[in-house]
């Protein structure tokens, strides 16, 4: 049960956009983590955070990787830095668990897995929105046989990915387009649901130059191209024969646009937007109205800690960090592990091969994910419920 375990103690490496969410989560939702310290390139933004959030140090990366009780780090800096800061981390002897991707090259990937099992240490990877209660309750409907065996599927993302792109600069350096920024959400949901991706067909363009529209934003460059595909249009077959037609568009306009469907031999399900918690879930089964699901499990993104905040549409990001630490403290593999970083990473780089080389591109790596619980819920009546945290525990 929660509290029977030592805490671990963790440091946050990248204090930007996404902290925030990480920060309060890990120091008061999770209680297997003991949240000690943040580090950022720049200390200023680190202090702040710190005096925010209530944590009680602030260190340098070396400090971190001097630091005896450090066990874990939280990579949270921009995906051209995964690579040298998890590298680093594991050479000091902790464990790591990195923001999406996990790095922005595949063979940099793999080594940082060799490197970690040489040493015996745990890596995780991002996106954890797979852990919620929005996929967790679509795989419950799948795993019970609701809709029998899924044969295809369509998932679908658009949105003004370069003009999103002025308000939140690190999307014009690597890994900044929108198949990497956005639809490695899609790309996790659909192997926790379905499993490993066997092959893959894609087409794609990349983005166009953009040229500024946001004038209040003054340090703004004129213009800039975000590198990498921003569209592309892709078939995946999946080792289960399940045949997914794959949609992401950043090369159009307004805001972001969801589509989720995986079609079964005995009905079909409409999952919500897996870059949240809370996405829910539609059933429709012959002879009957379309219905909503009921959650079966907890960690919907609800905000049971505070007042509500700007950041609260993260939701329960750090469960992935709560979810490794148990599995640090049980001596069992974590859920979303580096064969799930891979596996994610080696999709989304097959989809460019694909796409420039005009063949099929077939998958080296592979990943399975265990369910968590059902049953065990994160609110009731609107208040913090004991019990959610029970499912990250095997």
């Amino acid at each position: 049960m929660p509290g029977s375990y030592p805490k671990v103690k963790t440091a946050v490496v990248g204090c930007g956009s996404i902290s925030s969410i990480y920060i309060r989560n890990l120091k008061s939702l999770f209680t297997i983590i003991d949240l000690v310290a943040l580090c950022n390139r720049t200390r200023e933004k680190a202090e702040e955070k710190a005096a925010q959030f209530g944590i009680p140090k602030v260190m340098t990366l070396e400090e971190i990787a001097a630091d005896p009780e450090i066990e874990l780090v939280v990579n949270l800096t921009p995906p051209g830095s995964h690579y040298e800061v998890t590298k680093r981390m594991l050479e000091a002897g902790k464990h790591v668990y990195s923001e999406k991707v996990f790095t922005t090259d595949l063979s940099q990937a793999r080594e940082l897995a060799d490197l970690a099992k040489s040493r015996g240490l745990y890596l995780g990877v991002a996106p954890d929105t797979v852990l919620g209660a929005g996929i967790q309750t679509a795989r419950r409907i799948l795993d019970t046989g609701l809709i029998g065996n899924v044969s295809s599927g369509l998932v679908s993302v658009t949105r003004s990915h370069n003009l999103m792109s002025e308000l939140f600069p690190f999307l014009q350096g690597q890994c900044g387009c929108l198949p990497y920024d956005v639809g490695v959400y899609y790309v996790g949901a659909l192997i926790a649901l379905l499993g490993p991706v066997k092959s893959i067909r894609a087409f794609a363009a990349p983005a166009p130059v953009h040229e500024k529209q946001l004038l209040f934003l003054e340090h703004t460059p004129a213009s800039w191209q975000i590198p990498g595909n921003n569209l592309v249009c892709a078939g995946l077959e999946f080792k289960s024969g399940a045949l997914v037609s794959m949609h992401f568009n950043g090369n159009t306009v307004g805001d972001e646009q969801s589509r989720f469907e995986l079609y079964g031999s005995l009905g079909m399900i409409k999952v919500g937007d897996p870059n949240v918690f809370n996405g829910r879930v539609k059933l429709l089964l012959p002879e009957s109205q379309e219905v909503e699901f009921p959650f079966t499990h907890g960690y919907d993104g609800t905000n049971t800690l505070s007042a509500p905040t700007s950041f609260d549409g993260s939701g329960h990001r750090g469960i992935g960090v709560a979810e490794m630490a148990y599995a640090l403290r049980q001596g069992r593999p974590n859920r979303l592990n580096q064969d799930y970083g891979i596996h994610c990473l080696e999709i989304l780089t097959g989809i460019d091969e694909a796409a420039a080389t005009g063949s099929t591109y077939e998958m080296k790596s592979t990943c399975h994910i265990r369910p968590l619980t059902p049953g065990r819920y994160s609110t009731v009546w609107g208040s913090a419920r004991a019990d959610a945290e029970s499912a990250l525990i095997d």
